[in-house]
């Protein structure tokens, strides 16, 4: 198996119920969740974007973020497993009154597009969701290149197939415009790209707003890491980054010397974080979270935003 796909696969789940002492937010949303919070924008007392990064519910990883303009625009990225459905539902409707504009997948595991899956399915009147943007390789193609997934791969499209609102794939550098929030997309499905399959189709997004540039990676892998550099350069430089696939074994350090981020966004459970395989200790495990940790500290990366941490709220 190849071993950038371990954790893809549901394998970790009976190791990770032996490792983290971790007390998860409740199914609830409460304001007062948030663990950490920033203001980055130019004007403090006048942001223009807010953005949170959740924390997972459970042991496993997971991403998922919520955006929201100072004009009223809401935008989720991925949202994570099932168990973060409920948790999610509440948060919405809670600082946003239950209305999402629009709602990106950036790619077919369930840690990041099961609370979607599970909403459609079990909570279809809970939130009004306008549009939705995707590019999936077909069932088929992901049940051949990631047997082990065909489970939640169908949980996923079930799910997907209820959803309501309006549906379509974005295109490579389309740009969609919310408010003072720009979302561009930056690359498409490369169905050539069967290693690591359904990592490396991932979609990924830049996004601009009040002089403050993000970068969106999934769980992008080597492969299509190196094709991302190659389609967009320069323009993968930004301000802050998302952590390809929770900040292990995701894209080359080569790639983060171009992005040049300074500020880095991490959808890593503690026991990730710290490399903590069966609570055998810091380092025990097979994942490469500690050497992307160097390699960030090495190319001056001065924040670090951990899901670990619990709920973040940063401002732009």
């Amino acid at each position: 198996m190849d071993r950038r796909n371990f954790l893809s696969l549901g394998l970790m789940a009976p190791l990770a119920l032996r490792v983290s002492q971790n007390v998860f937010a409740a199914t609830e949303y409460k304001k007062e969740d948030t663990a950490l919070s920033a203001n980055y924008a130019k004007d403090a007392s006048n942001p223009l974007t807010t953005l949170w990064q959740f924390p997972t519910q459970h042991v496993r990883q997971m991403m998922g973020y919520v955006l929201q303009t100072a004009t009223g625009q809401t935008i989720v990225i991925d949202g994570g497993a099932t168990g973060e459905a409920p948790y999610l539902v509440d948060f919405l409707k809670q600082e946003c009154n239950g209305k999402v504009d629009a709602w990106f997948l950036t790619h077919a595991h369930i840690d990041h597009c099961g609370a979607l899956a599970e909403i459609c399915k079990k909570y279809p009147d809970a939130l009004e969701i306008k549009d939705l943007y995707y590019n999936f390789p077909e069932q088929g193609w992901l049940d051949e290149h990631e047997s082990g997934s065909k489970k939640a791969t169908a949980f996923i499209f079930e799910g997907l197939a209820q959803f309501k609102g309006s549906y379509r794939k974005p295109e490579v550098n389309e740009v969609f415009q919310y408010g003072p929030l720009s979302i561009k997309c930056l690359n498409d499905l490369d169905s050539s790209l069967t290693m690591n399959a359904i990592n490396n189709s991932s979609v990924t997004l830049r996004m601009d707003v009040g002089g403050s540039s993000l970068l969106f990676l999934g769980d992008l892998g080597y492969e299509g890491g190196d094709r991302l550099m190659d389609m967009q350069g320069e323009n993968l430089c930004v301000d802050v980054c998302q952590m390809a696939h929770h900040g292990q074994q995701g894209v080359r350090r080569k790639f983060y010397e171009l992005v040049k981020p300074k500020v880095t966004l991490w959808p890593t459970p503690d026991w990730l974080w710290r490399n903590d395989q069966g609570n055998r200790g810091d380092g025990s495990g097979p994942w490469k979270t500690c050497d992307t940790r160097i390699w960030s500290r090495e190319l001056g990366v001065q924040k670090y935003y951990v899901a670990k941490d619990g709920l973040i709220k940063l401002t732009f």
